[in-house]
Parts: structure tokens; C-alpha cells; sequence
């Protein structure tokens, strides 16, 4: 008998986030309206369908930016600490429906049920951040060369937000953006992944809940649903000062061209091919560890897995050893259940782009440690299973160059100093996450140093996968070069004033220019 989704407990969480069978995909906070074209939201762990979300049109848009735009008068002049204290709430919301949220991330994504519960911790994890910024949007205060005089910097709210964010992590980047956002006085309007829709239904439930409950107006929080023609919409739009996108390098060309077209900003989040530099002086089983994780987790689907394993030749043989035995560890399945480590790709499209990068290793003459392959019989009827691999490779080829959404491991042998290391961890065009496993201060400061990695993530002793939300996220290269999360990443959301105030009686001109009446 098949597993239903009564049986998962997926209706009951659906029923607790306010999600139906069919559902309108577009709202400008508690109004929901739109009857395009129907979404299928299809498991990737059992091929299931969860449910359908209609399309937004483009009537719909233009009821959504209207909004939006309205709605942004009122909310900009909220004190920021008000702001804060709504978005204080979401969190609370979000801490209430953690499980059921957690769940439905898991089964609609395919990622395990503890990454789907540690993405909504994100979600929260944000909104505290969020909260305290509210009272620190601070501005900076300078001398002015003309007595009598003061300047100041401040920072004020750009508009509309428009965010596009990828399937991988269907809800968490979103929160990135849109706790900052709000608080820093901005509106948004949010366009998921057409392949994780319910998720983004879900959280427009719970801010709607939120904002209805303070009496604020419609269009604070928007969502959109559809293809890439919705995200042209926006990208065009000279309404949405700021696009923040996060997807493939391809996507965020044509988001950048687009954008800039307009003398818009855009935040880029974008592609990675990441590697884990392994010296002499290791510790092999925080290695073992941290490579694993970085390679398999989320089924090699985040943009900071670990891609690339640079290994000097001294330990190289170990680390191989070492590395093998831990995949034959490795249980492979539902993702709902906590006992296995890996679950499905999203689709059958991303198990082709796996089976074409193995068959490309092949054909460069690399050999396969872990062979891959696609898992079939009880349990892996959905065609969307996959054995983490692991190849041997060179850091030229053209298939290690790219980066392929799988779980694929390529392992590299280097020699000599660390520079050696450096330059093949650096030698791709993404520059997302990048680590140095080595007990030696020196390599680590090296690593660390203006001539070590180029990746706007740089870590020591552990992997390139995961990140806190108090450090910005972000890379350079063809990773885009945006920042999203904690530091200062709030300032993109804000246009930047600078100010100043005579109070004399007098007119002075600035470098000493006279101008006498």
C-alpha cells in the first residue's frame, strides 16, 4: 500500500499553514486573487502531488505593485523600532509553526527533515537580528570645513523590494531579504521558485496574519507566482529600485543586464563551485566530516556545497581512504525520515545534468572513487534519487569548471606550498565559499590573507556549506558580488543622503569660493 500524505503528516501541516489543494498564487498580504494558469507542485520524494497555486497575470501584477506602492507611503514613515516590532511578531509566528513549515520545506524541496526545520530556524534566526538593526540604522557625522556648520550621512528606504529567490532554499533567503527590508522602511514583492510554491503560500499566510492583526495596509508583503515572464515583469520595472536575485549565473546576467538597463540595483546571489583546500597539517576527521556534509547535504543543491576537494599530495591517499569509507555510511531516501542522510534531487531534469556531468568525468579519463548512478525499486519510484559520487579530476576540465546541482565530489591532488592550492581554489570563474582545513596558524592566515581566497566566504576548519546570519552572505566573481543577511548587508535596501546644516547668518562657500552679491 502507498505511503499517503495523511501518512507523512503533510495534510495536517498544509491545514496548519492555511494551504489548500488550489490556491491563488498572488496577495498583497491577507487579499489573495489571480485565476491564471495552475502550478503543479509535484514531491520530489514520492512524485506526489501537494497541491496547485494559480499563476499571477499580468492584471494581477499591476494590482499587486499598485498596492505596494500605496502601502510603502504609509510603512516608511513607521518609526524603524515599529517596523521591528512587527517583524518581531513574524518571528514569533514563525517559532509557533516551525514543525509544520519545516515539514512542508522538506517534502515540497526534497531536503532532510532537519534542514527543513534549521531553514525555518533561519527564517528566525533573521527576524531577531532583524529586530535589534530596527534601532541601529545608523548614519555617520563628519566635520565640515565652514564654521558654523554641520554634515551628516542618513540612510532612508528605497521602495519596493522585488525578491526572486531560487528552490533550493525555498523560504530562508527570502527572510533574508524581507526582515531586513521591512525594517529599513521598504515593501516586497516576492516571486518563489516555480517549483516550490506552497512554501511561499504558506509564509504569505502567516506575515498576512501579522499585518492584519496591526491594522497595516495591504501590499507591505506581496507574492507573485509563474515562470521567468513574472520575473521580467519586475526586473523591468522602473517601480522596484532594488532586485534581489538569487538563482544560476545565467539567470543573474540576464537579471543584471536587465536591471542596470534601468539604472536599477540589483543584489546578486548566484552560482558557487566550492572547494575545501586539505594541507598536511589537517586533522582528518574534522575533513571527512566537514567534506561529506558540504558535498551530500541538501543533495549537493546548495549554492555553497562543497564541489572541489584540494588535497596536498602528503595526505592525499588518507583523505581518499578516509573519504570512501564514510560514503559507503551514507543512507540514501525519504527525507522525512531522520535516519537517512540524503534524499532526492528536485526534479528529473537536475538528475540529467548529474548523469551528463559523470559521463563528462569519463570522458576527461577521470577515475570514479564513489560511482553514481540513479536509484531505483521500493522507495525511489519518483526517479529523483541519486548516489552521491566521488572522481578523481583535474581543476581544467570543463565539467569541473561549471557548476552542476548534484551530489558530485571532485578530488584533486596538489603539491609544493599552499600558493599551488590557492591558485587552483581560486582558478574558477564563482566565488562564492571556500575553507582551509589545517591545523598550522600560518596556512590559516595565509588563506585568510589578500593574496588567499577570492571568495567573499573564507573559512578555517570547517566546511564551505552552512553560514550564521550575523556574518553578510555573498561572493564575488560571476557569484554576482551581493551581500544578503547580517553585518551591514542592510544598506542595499536603503538609498544613502548626505546633509548639511548651516546654522549661521552667513553663506560661506565650500573650498573658499567667493561669491559676493
Amino acid at each position: 500500500m502507498s505511503i499517503t500524505l495523511e501518512d507523512y503528516g503533510i495534510m495536517e501541516a498544509l491545514g496548519k499553514l492555511g494551504v489548500r489543494e488550489i490556491n491563488n498564487g498572488t496577495s498583497t498580504g491577507s487579499d489573495w486573487f489571480g485565476e491564471g494558469d495552475l502550478i503543479d507542485s509535484v514531491s520530489p520524494v514520492d512524485k506526489q502531488l501537494i497541491g496547485k497555486v494559480h499563476q499571477t497575470t499580468r492584471e494581477d501584477y499591476e494590482k499587486v505593485m499598485e498596492k505596494a506602492t500605496d502601502a510603502f507611503k504609509q510603512w516608511r514613515v513607521m518609526p524603524a523600532p515599529q517596523r521591528g516590532e512587527i517583524v518581531r511578531q513574524f518571528g514569533e509566528r514563525l517559532r509557533t509553526y516551525k514543525e509544520p513549515l519545516g515539514k512542508l520545506v522538506s517534502y515540497e524541496m526534497g531536503k532532510s527533515l532537519q534542514e527543513g526545520y534549521g531553514e525555518v530556524q533561519e527564517m528566525i534566526d533573521i527576524c531577531d537580528f532583524a529586530v535589534g538593526l530596527s534601532r541601529q540604522l545608523h548614519g555617520f557625522t563628519m566635520h565640515s570645513e565652514r564654521p558654523g556648520h554641520r554634515m551628516y550621512e542618513q540612510y532612508h528606504p528605497l521602495g519596493v523590494v522585488g525578491i526572486i529567490s531560487a528552490f533550493n532554499f525555498p523560504v530562508a533567503v527570502w527572510a533574508w531579504n524581507t526582515a531586513l527590508a521591512w525594517v529599513c522602511g521598504d515593501v516586497c514583492v516576492w516571486k518563489p521558485s516555480e517549483k516550490t510554491p506552497l512554501t511561499a503560500v504558506a509564509c504569505q499566510h502567516l506575515i498576512a496574519e501579522v499585518l492584519k492583526e496591526n491594522n497595516l495596509p495591504e501590499g507591505i508583503s506581496c507574492l507573485i507566482n509563474g515562470d521567468y515572464k513574472v520575473g521580467e515583469w519586475m526586473t523591468n520595472d522602473k517601480r522596484v529600485p532594488l532586485v534581489s536575485a538569487t538563482g544560476s549565473i545565467r539567470m543573474g546576467k540576464i537579471v543584471a543586464q536587465t536591471v542596470a538597463a534601468r539604472l536599477g540595483k540589483s543584489l546578486l546571489e548566484l552560482g558557487g563551485n566550492n572547494a575545501i583546500i586539505v594541507t598536511p597539517d589537517a586533522d582528518i576527521k574534522m575533513t571527512v566530516i566537514g567534506a561529506v556534509f558540504g558535498a551530500v547535504g541538501t543533495c549537493g543543491q546548495r549554492c555553497t556545497s562543497t564541489r572541489r576537494l584540494i588535497v596536498h599530495e602528503d595526505v592525499y591517499d588518507q583523505v581518499k581512504e578516509a573519504l570512501t569509507d564514510a560514503y559507503k555510511q551514507l543512507r540514501i531516501g525519504n527525507p522525512l525520515d531522520q535516519n537517512n542522510h540524503v534524499g532526492p534531487l528536485i526534479d528529473t531534469d537536475a538528475v540529467k545534468n548529474y548523469l551528463h556531468a559523470i559521463a563528462k568525468v569519463q570522458e576527461h579519463g577521470g577515475k570514479l572513487l564513489v560511482e553514481g548512478g540513479v536509484l531505483e525499486g521500493e522507495g525511489y519510484e519518483s526517479g529523483c534519487y541519486v548516489k552521491p559520487a566521488i572522481a578523481e579530476a583535474e581543476n581544467h576540465w570543463d565539467i569541473v569548471q561549471e557548476e552542476t546541482f548534484a551530489p558530485i565530489l571532485y578530488l584533486m591532488k596538489y603539491s609544493g606550498d599552499l600558493e599551488n592550492a590557492i591558485a587552483l581554489q581560486n582558478g574558477v570563474v564563482q566565488g562564492l565559499s571556500s575553507a582551509i582545513m589545517t591545523t598550522n596558524l600560518r596556512e590559516a592566515e595565509r588563506f585568510l590573507s589578500h593574496a588567499g581566497s577570492d571568495c567573499g566566504i573564507a573559512n578555517v576548519n570547517i566546511g564551505t556549506s552552512g553560514a550564521e546570519i550575523g556574518g553578510a552572505f555573498g561572493g564575488e566573481k560571476e557569484t554576482g558580488g551581493g551581500r544578503e543577511s547580517g553585518s551591514d548587508a542592510w544598506k542595499v535596501y536603503m538609498r544613502r543622503q548626505t546633509n548639511t546644516i548651516n546654522y549661521t547668518t552667513e553663506l560661506p562657500l565650500a573650498q573658499g569660493i567667493k561669491f559676493d552679491l
